[in-house]
């Protein structure tokens, strides 16, 4: 499931996709359009910055703008950055994880095909396309 936090990432890489022209954008502006407590989105910006996804512009006249142009990213790197894991279940979200019932589970080869569609949708949805 994804959680809030993945949808307000997505909305505020919208907001940010909407307003490209403008040199930078407040956060409490995008809060207040988007109606979100801009301290929940402080958290999320931050994670959004630290994967390059957002720049961050400091000072008096700060803001935030996109990286890359709306086109150059798809909802799953987005979602993803924010999430974590978009799999379905534990054993498939921890790589490393190593299941006792892997080789003999018949649930194992459905969650990966649906993982697999779940990833596949979400990195064909561009930003560009939401906007």
């Amino acid at each position: 499931m994804i959680s809030t936090k993945g949808r307000y990432a997505l909305r505020v890489m919208i907001d940010l996709a909407e307003h490209i022209d403008e040199d930078r954008v407040p956060l409490k502006d995008i809060a207040e359009r988007q109606d979100i407590s801009k301290k929940y989105l402080e958290i999320i910006v931050k994670e959004l910055v630290s994967a390059d996804l957002v720049k961050g512009i400091h000072g008096r006249n700060g803001g935030y703008r996109l990286s890359r142009d709306p086109k150059d990213y798809n909802v799953a790197e987005i979602i993803g950055t924010v999430e974590g894991s978009l799999s379905s279940v534990a054993c498939l979200a921890d790589k490393s994880y190593d299941c006792p019932r892997k080789d003999i589970c018949k649930t194992l080869p459905m969650w990966t095909e649906f993982d697999n569609l779940i990833y596949d949708f979400f990195s064909n949805k561009k930003l560009s396309e939401l906007v």
